[in-house]
Formats: structure tokens, sequence, C-alpha cells
């Protein structure tokens, strides 16, 4: 008889699902759109539906499903319970006990989906043969995620790895989306980095290749500070050091193997992974120096892995 597993990535405008055997390797992998409205409430049962129609479609027993993993935008106790999530709707219910009723799958596993998608790269990903990984995504904001000897790093309320709301800057005058002022995110998330060249470029006369592009992106001006530009060098240092200086106050308390670089700024390759490690390296305590620095390799399919590595563990 053969084994299947459900790793469930659910978005606030798509739920990424994926069909996995037993031993981790994924069989098939579809979309299915987030339907927020009336506070979420469709959002398991279509889950629940798409997952009966995929059984259907394989040939799959009930008996055949070893369990279900699914990460969610929010925080997650360890009972899988989720303590609201805004952007769905979602108040405090456990999905895990609903999605049993609804499935009639017992084994259920449910994390925040920062910390599902780390541990998805430390098992099959750019965190591959280490056990203790942080993992660090550059996009809209900063996201994070800890596993710490294999497991997810969850916290006394399933809010534990939220990197990029540390403080690195006192003298921030302007507010974060999360109320404070001087985050992370706020200088070294993809928005961050466009902003700070887009207002270079708006408020000062230095030349520079940036000037060329009607609309600056995170590649445009990765490109031009490896050619050597000079206000594009200030900007990717300014982005890279702050996020040195927030994950070498995350090294003083987690001690991790390897920093995991993820999101669309790690799409600019090797270059961010360098000179981030570089400014790490510069505030960082002698004992937490020389740690290992890699780019995420699993792209959007990280917590759909993770999902299953919830289930197998």
């Amino acid at each position: 008889m053969a084994n299947y597993i459900y790793g469930i990535d659910l978005g606030g405008t798509t739920v990424k699902m994926g069909l996995f055997d037993g031993e981790g390797t994924m069989i098939d992998k579809w979309e299915i759109v987030t339907r927020k409205e009336n506070e979420g409430k469709q959002i398991l049962p279509d889950i629940a539906a798409s997952i009966r129609e995929k059984n259907e479609e394989k040939g799959i027993a009930q008996n055949e499903i070893i369990g279900i993993g699914m990460g969610v935008p929010g925080p997650v106790n360890e009972d899988g319970v989720v303590l609201k999530c805004a952007n769905l709707g979602w108040g405090i219910f456990s999905v895990a006990e609903e999605l049993q009723k609804l499935t009639g799958i017992e084994k259920i596993k449910i994390g925040n989906d920062a910390n599902v998608a780390a541990l998805g790269e430390q098992w099959k990903g750019g965190g591959r043969g280490f056990d203790s990984i942080v993992m660090v995504t550059l996009g809209t904001g900063v996201g994070g995620g800890v596993v710490l000897n294999g497991k997810i790093l969850t916290g006394s309320n399933g809010a534990a790895g939220e990197i990029g709301h540390l403080t690195v800057n006192i003298h921030e005058k302007r507010v974060c989306g999360c109320g404070k002022r001087g985050c992370l995110e706020q200088y070294s998330s993809a928005t961050a980095i466009m902003r700070d060249a887009r207002e270079r470029v708006a408020n000062t006369d230095t030349p520079s290749l940036l000037r060329d592009y009607p609309e600056i992106t995170g590649r445009e001006i990765f490109d031009a500070y490896q050619a050597g530009d000079d206000m594009a060098e200030d900007v990717v240092n300014t982005f890279a050091e702050y996020l040195g200086l927030g994950l070498s106050h995350v090294a003083q308390v987690i001690d991790p193997d390897a920093f995991v670089l993820g999101g669309g700024v790690s799409k600019n390759g090797p270059v961010v992974v360098d000179v981030v490690k570089e400014k790490y390296e510069k505030n960082v305590m002698f004992a937490l120096k020389d740690k290992e620095f890699r780019l995420a390799e699993l792209g959007n399919d990280a917590g759909m892995y993770g999902s299953v590595r919830m289930v197998l563990s």
C-alpha cells in the first residue's frame, strides 16, 4: 500500500497544495483561490474538497493518507490553534480540529507559514545538512523562521521568529506597519531597498546608472552595484548593514548553524549572501563568527515541503 501526505501553504490570495509520497517526494502540485469572504469560512471546506478531488483523480484511498500539514499566515500554537489570521478574517480557533472533521484524516499539523517554510528549507533546500537554521525572507517585508535541532521554534504564542520587527534604529521617525519605528523591515525589505534608491535619485544630483530606469527594481539596483555604481553601492550597503546587524542580534540568542536568505531580494544571487555576511561578521561577537550563509532553494514550494516535514516528524 502506498502512503501519501498533503502539504499545504495557505496564502491570502491562493492556497498552494502539494501531494507527496511517504519519503517526501513531490508527486503533484496545484493551487486554488483563497476565498476570504464571510470571515474566511469557506477556506477550509475548499481545501478539504480539493483533497477529495485529488484522491479521486489519483485513485488514493483514505487509509493511504499519512496526514496533512499546513502553513498559515499568522501565529499558531503547537496544538494547531490559530491565534488570529487578520488577513484571512480568522479569529482564534483550532484549524487542526476543523480540518480533521472536514477530511476524516487524523494526523493534521498546522504551523506559521514563515516557520514552516524555514523547516522546508532546512529539510530539502538551502539549509540542507544543518540541524539549526534561521531563514530570512526578504520580500515586501522581512519575514523569519527558526528551526532548532530540526524542530520549528514557535514560542509561547506561535509568534517566534518575527525578525523583521527587530529594532535596529532607535532614531527612525517613520512608523513601520507594525506600529513601531526603526524596524529591520524598514531598511532591508525589497520595498525598503527600492524606496531608498528612488529617494536618492529624486533628492540628489549624484550621477548614477539608476537614473536610467523609469521604475527602479531590486534587480537593477544590484546590477548597478556590481557595475561599481556609487549610489547603488550606498543603497546595497545600507540594506546589508541593517540586515547584518539584525542577524547578529538573532545569533546572540539562537546561535544557529546557518542563515538562509530567501524572498525576492535573494534572487539577485550570491552577491546578496556575500554583502550580508560581510556586515554580519562586522557586528557579531567572536564566538558567533563564521556562520554559513546560504540562498534559499525551494522558492514558493518551501511551505509545502515544510508542511510535509511536520507530518513526518
